[in-house]
């Protein structure tokens, strides 16, 4: 992606705020960021020439400081130039030549303005990593407080509590079976490019790029009995989970899909796809997709709805997540908006927060939100 003028060419230069690299005719990544030297106060640049990054936190944001520590007042650009520029000139990435413009009819209007989270925290120790541009599944909440991430070839855990963080998973070196089962690869993996990532029930699945152990993003319902597959098609596949026989192709996207999620009353189910739509399916009349919302710079590349139901969120390649209200038969929504790749998205098991992991040499960080109550009815009390 190119950017024209001084001011923008200092931006991307010095800070590094997101940037994208260039990427071969296969569709591999390649990631070149730059590392910035920068500083909002010579006590800031100590303490990262000393390894020591500050975080931000909500009552600092309150005050005025950027969430991500962007010192924007040192700059010849102000925030809202650089977006601007960001959303003219950011190049989403195609397999399906001009899918983007051929996608733009029929899209649901939202109303912007909902506040469903707020911003909580932004830890900028924890430095998520995407190994496949394609991919972006590699963040998960297992609590309100405990958050499974990629870092590098490590899955690494952080605590929102302790503000700690341990590897529970190195795939850098050799990686061999404990147990001997039916099936399995005794030599193992060497470097595995973890590309997906779940953890339930003490149980942590990480999928390779190579097919490892996940080849492809695969989506189940809530009652186990049907599968969303997607991936290098513009057409996606409602499978039965036993059978694995077809039971509905799937068409409406115009572009390669790579994400999907379920509704937890498994009535609904999201595809995420480079056309930059995500469409809602009803399992009850699956002909048409019932709606399809539009991202703002790219390709839809990561889903959740929260486990109550009542939100879905949908994360951009970079520097949007847009959560939207399932009761406002999805019409009204809340746009987080910050600067970065995005590796990944959770909302925690109790809905309580959403943490979402930016990818960026130099503001690369894990960004929490908490969900916002209405206490209301308490005012009857005062």
């Amino acid at each position: 992606m190119s950017h024209q003028g001084s001011d923008v060419d200092e931006v991307v230069d010095e800070y590094n705020i997101g940037e994208m690299g260039d990427m071969d005719d296969e569709g591999d990544d390649d990631y070149h960021g730059r590392r910035g030297e920068y500083s909002d106060s010579d006590d800031e640049e100590f303490e990262l020439s000393n390894g020591r990054i500050t975080d931000t936190t909500a009552a600092q944001a309150r005050r005025g400081k950027d969430i991500q520590g962007i010192p924007w007042d040192g700059l010849n650009i102000t925030r809202d130039q650089y977006r601007q520029t960001r959303l003219e000139q950011y190049k989403n990435y195609e397999n399906i030549p001009n899918s983007g413009e051929a996608s733009e009819k029929g899209c649901k209007a939202t109303e912007k303005g909902g506040n469903y989270y707020e911003f909580s925290c932004n830890s900028r120790s924890v430095k998520s990593t995407i190994h496949h541009f394609q991919l972006r599944n590699l963040v998960w909440a297992s609590s309100k407080h405990d958050v499974y991430l990629m870092s590098l070839f490590s899955v690494i855990h952080w605590s929102a509590l302790t503000r700690e963080k341990n590897v529970v998973m190195d795939v850098a070196g050799h990686v061999a079976p404990c147990e001997k089962h039916p099936g399995s690869l005794l030599e193992g993996f060497s470097q595995t490019q973890v590309s997906t990532l779940a953890v339930k029930d003490k149980l942590l699945i990480a999928g390779g790029f190579q097919g490892e152990l996940i080849c492809k993003h695969t989506a189940l319902s809530p009652n186990g009995k049907l599968i969303v597959i997607v991936g290098d098609s513009a057409e996606g596949l409602l499978l039965d989970a036993q059978t694995g026989k077809t039971i509905q192709d799937l068409h409406g996207h115009v572009d390669y899909s790579f994400a999907s999620a379920w509704h937890p009353d498994g009535s609904m189910f999201a595809t995420g796809n480079q056309d930059k739509t995500c469409r809602l399916w009803d399992v009850r009349n699956l002909s048409s997709s019932v709606a399809v919302f539009r991202g703002n710079l790219g390709a839809i590349r990561s889903i959740r709805f929260s486990s109550d139901g009542r939100f879905m969120a949908i994360a951009e390649p970079a520097d949007f997540v847009h959560i939207f209200d399932v009761g406002s038969d999805y019409s009204k929504r809340q746009e987080l908006d910050f600067f970065g790749e995005i590796s990944g998205m959770s909302f925690s098991p109790d809905t309580e927060s959403l943490f979402v992991g930016i990818w960026d040499r130099t503001y690369g960080s894990l960004l929490q939100y908490n969900r916002r109550h209405n206490y209301s009815y308490l005012e009857s009390f005062f």
